[in-house]
């Protein structure tokens, strides 16, 4: 009770000299535009504009929030609200490409269809209508509040004319937000990996024209392998992703706690990490990161809790086939029963080529289970006279995770946790890893699945369901069945949902961890078994990635166990899991060539220096790394093997250790060492040449070496780089984003160091669109900044006062 004391007594001083005298910037001109009323804050700005926002209570942070968030990624925002509220091509014109941030759609105008059939529907206001659980809880509501009145006292302030950031300076949609505003991007992040990512197939769906023969997509594996490929690209799998490593006192050199906080996210557009830390003395004290324009901490720390997500593995949406009545493809039936579905015409006002406008419209029909469809990704799902597919989301009552966030940035411990993402069952689409200041580590899949046992995906599965269920999870289930609907659980939020208890939580002392596979093997002495298929696989081939979280871990905790620094060091190491399994017996291949000539697409190619440079390379992505860039290449093209290019197959009683042993008999193999020689001869990029050389970003003119590699290699520090046939990896367009190392020991103050690799704000003429980049280059971190006379202490240390 006394050290809780002696932290209210030091955080209410730390504000009172806060609000009275440390310099600070005037933004008094806010008052005289109206935007001054209600809530006040005080921003205080630390090394690389991370703002820590103090306020007297949840307005204020709001508040604070908003207005600083706009300041550095106004244009970002403004773009969110322009899609959510279905303007698109009103502004910008039918084509584009939409805004993949918030859905798969191909273009503005599906984009504006989608979220015009959202807003037509009215559910976001029905689900701000309920109580909490369900609806947001009162300290939300003020909190989005006031991120409104900041957002739009930025604005008013600046005016379009004065944005400095060119992607939207002067545009004609920047225009003042509202509260539904907010809670629609909130919604469309919910379910964008529901109808979300089925966008496109649900803005097309129309009844068959009489008289036209079609028949539905053949249920074999073949379609199921190119329903699962689709599938991970329409959701990011290949690229979204995170690791989350979380050590509990008997893995650490001191017998504390040690978190690793890895997303992987988009390095451009509105799903960026935006950091900040949000106070009020003696009430709420939370640091870390949100995606931008969601006013609470997603991936952080309290003082006595850490936690981050990964992207999990459980498919939050289903499919039904439909049986049609004969004569009416917009009838279908149930246990005999006709049912006609609902049909909404959408309207979308669009920009000529000649600046005119004109309204396109378009029916959607919709049935008990959800909209109609005409395809998922990589599957066509033809509308044909007889049958048709609708598809249910599980997430689209999904307000609840606002809830979820809030609470979470209130948590003491993994055990609270736990209890927070079981009573508002409100996690979309992630998993959580944490840690505590007890020394527990912590695995929770506890987020929205739907209820599909295994038992009711094999009685009322389709021919299609019947492959691609066990391939994809996706159910696919006959919706002419009454008895085939998504079951329900007593302790569910709401039916059709499993139940926390029957969902994967892994608490230990050692290690608990995730890199986006199944919670199978969260921890090697622990796997996790029985749940259902829905939620993810068991005994399967684990990625290089996970193999490589799983060997870094295991050797750290024969060790002297880890330390925060320690698992900075980790992560910035850039060991290639792929490399270490197959480098060797590329580069004897390499040696073994006839005539020292690979084969490759375009004929026969000398290899000259490669056998060389890979047998000397040190099997990492390291800025300084020679040989790197060669193997990346190489790896590219194995995917194309036909069964892997292993030796020894994947068993899982060595889920570790095998698959192993690149097969280099095989022609493909070969082949595609040839093109990886090829490509690099064709870009004049030296086989040796360093990693920092050729894989880069530029920002402002200013070239930054990054470090990292694609999922595949089996880094943890993962990147997804544009490769430039003439120049090499010239940009970056997923990978690391906000990562955060924190540790809990004796101190009151938790020992945390953070980084943001694309920066706070994404104005190239800010002074923070890159600072952080270069850091990230340079494989250093940022101090974290949590306590109060740390905050004070900071030379860079600048305070702007929001009455």
């Amino acid at each position: 009770m006394t050290r809780k004391r002696n932290r209210l007594t030091v955080a209410l001083a730390a504000l009172a000299v806060a609000l009275t005298t440390t310099p600070a910037v005037s933004v008094s001109a806010a008052d005289r535009a109206g935007h001054g009323t209600g809530a006040t804050a005080v921003i205080r700005y630390t090394e690389h504009g991370i703002p820590h926002i103090v306020a007297r209570g949840f307005a204020g942070i709001g508040y604070g929030y908003g207005y600083a968030a706009a300041r550095d990624n106004l244009c970002e925002l403004a773009n969110t609200y322009l899609t959510v509220s279905a303007e698109r091509s009103l502004h910008l014109g039918p084509g584009g490409s939409g805004n993949s941030a918030l859905s798969a759609a191909r273009d503005n105008l599906t984009s504006d269809l989608h979220f015009q059939r959202i807003n037509d529907s009215g559910i976001v206001e029905r689900l701000l209508a309920r109580p909490a659980p369900a609806g947001p809880r009162a300290e939300v509501r003020e909190i989005v509040a006031g991120y409104v009145r900041g957002y739009n006292r930025h604005l008013a302030e600046t005016g379009p004319s004065g944005v400095t950031d060119p992607a939207c300076r002067g545009a004609a949609w920047l225009r003042p937000i509202t509260e539904l505003d907010v809670y629609r991007h909130f919604y469309a992040i919910s379910s964008v990996a529901g109808q979300g990512a089925l966008t496109n197939g649900i803005a097309a769906a129309q009844p068959p024209a009489p008289g036209v023969p079609s028949s539905g997509p053949a249920a074999d594996a073949a379609t199921a392998h190119r329903f699962a490929e689709g599938l991970s690209g329409a959701l990011g799998s290949a690229d979204l992703g995170s690791n989350g490593i979380a050590i509990g006192a008997d893995g650490t050199a001191k017998g504390s706690s040690v978190l690793l906080g890895n997303p992987h996210y988009p390095w451009h557009g509105g799903r960026r990490f935006w950091q900040s830390q949000l106070t009020i003395p003696g009430r709420f004290n939370v640091s870390g990161a949100s995606l931008l324009g969601i006013p609470l901490v997603q991936i952080g720390h309290t003082a006595d809790a850490a936690w981050t997500h990964t992207v999990a593995t459980p498919r939050t949406f289903g499919l039904y086939e439909l049986r049609l009545v004969p004569g009416d493809p917009t009838s279908y039936l149930v246990d005999g029963r006709r049912e006609r579905m609902t049909a909404s015409e959408v309207r979308v006002r669009v920009k000529q080529p000649d600046g005119t406008l004109r309204t396109v419209k378009r029916t959607f029909y919709g049935t008990r289970y959800g909209p109609m469809l005409t395809e998922a990704p990589g599957m066509p799902l033809p509308w044909t006279a007889t049958s048709g597919y609708a598809v249910r989301d599980a997430n689209v009552t999904n307000l609840r995770g606002l809830n979820t966030w809030f609470e979470l940035n209130r948590a003491r411990g993994t055990h609270d946790i736990v209890r927070v993402l079981s009573d508002t069952q409100g996690v979309p689409w992630v998993n959580t890893v944490a840690t505590d200041r007890a020394g527990n580590a912590l695995y929770a899949d506890i987020q929205v699945v739907p209820h599909v046992t295994d038992e009711l995906a094999e009685d009322c599965g389709t021919a299609l369901g019947k492959q691609v269920f066990p391939a994809t999870g996706v159910p696919v289930l006959d919706g002419s069945r009454e008895a085939c609907a998504w079951g329900s659980d007593p302790g569910a939020i709401e039916p059709g949902l499993f139940a926390p208890s029957r969902l994967p939580v892994l608490h230990r002392r050692d290690y608990a961890l995730n890199s986006n596979d199944s919670a199978w093997l969260t921890n090697l002495s622990a796997p996790i078994t029985g749940y259902p298929r829905i939620v993810g696989d068991v005994g399967t081939e684990r990625s290089a990635r996970t193999r490589e979280a799983l060997v870094s871990v295991e050797q750290a905790l024969s060790g002297r166990g880890f330390t925060t620094a320690s698992m900075r060091r980790l992560l910035f190491g850039d060991r290639s899991r792929l490399a270490v399994l197959a480098a060797a017996d590329a580069a004897r291949m390499c040696a073994s060539l006839p005539d020292g000539r690979a084969p490759s697409s375009n004929g026969p190619v000398e290899v000259g220096s490669a056998c060389r440079t890979l047998a000397r390379w040190d099997r990492t992505y390291t800025v300084g790394s020679r040989g790197s860039l060669l193997f990346e290449r190489f790896t590219a093209g194995l995917g194309g093997v036909p069964g892997g290019p292993w030796r020894v197959p994947f068993d899982p009683a060595d889920p570790v250790g095998t698959p192993r042993g690149l097969d280099t008999r095989r022609p493909e193999v070969r082949r595609a060492f040839g093109d990886a020689v090829a490509e690099l001869r064709a870009a004049d990029i030296p086989f040796g040449a360093r990693l920092g050389d050729h894989q880069y970003v530029v920002r402002a003119g200013e070239r930054i070496p990054v470090h990292g590699a694609p999922h595949a290699l089996g880094v943890l520090n993962m990147l997804v780089p544009v490769w430039d046939p003439q120049r090499g990896n010239t940009e970056v367009v997923h990978g690391s984003s906000y990562i955060q190392v924190v540790g809990f020991g004796r101190g009151a103050c938790p020992d945390a160091s953070t980084l943001l690799t694309y920066s706070q704000s994404a104005d190239p003429t800010s002074p923070h669109h890159a600072d952080q980049t270069r850091l990230f280059s340079r494989g250093e971190w940022v101090r974290g900044r949590f306590c109060e006379r740390d905050i004070l202490a900071s030379p860079a240390l600048r305070v702007v006062r929001l009455p």
